[in-house]
């Protein structure tokens, strides 16, 4: 089972949190300038890498404050849980597909 650090609360099982998307997924700055393809390259279009992925979790049987963790993708290891005002960690080391962080 998968286990999350809540930043408010601590460690908790994942059935305690629902997972929310990409994080850091900057809005747009002129809404109304947007046109059809924009529009839908921001709601549904989404990175998927292979590898470290900062994503958005509420712990909705807890606290229920967003926060976001960096989770690997291929293997499910959790690198960092952070708070949403705080600056996505760095993370040292090689990522799978042999480049650097």
């Amino acid at each position: 089972m998968l286990q999350l650090t809540c930043p408010w609360c601590g460690p908790r099982d994942e059935t305690e949190f629902h997972y929310g998307g990409q994080a850091h997924v900057a809005r747009p700055a002129d809404p109304a300038a947007l046109d059809d393809a924009a529009w839908a390259a921001y709601l549904f279009f989404r990175d998927n890498p292979a590898g470290p992925f900062a994503e958005r979790w509420v712990h909705s049987l807890g606290c229920r404050r967003w926060f976001h963790a960096v989770r690997d993708t291929v293997t499910y290891a959790v690198h960092a849980t952070y708070r949403p005002d705080a600056p996505r960690p760095g993370l040292a080391g090689p990522r799978p597909d042999g480049e650097s962080r």
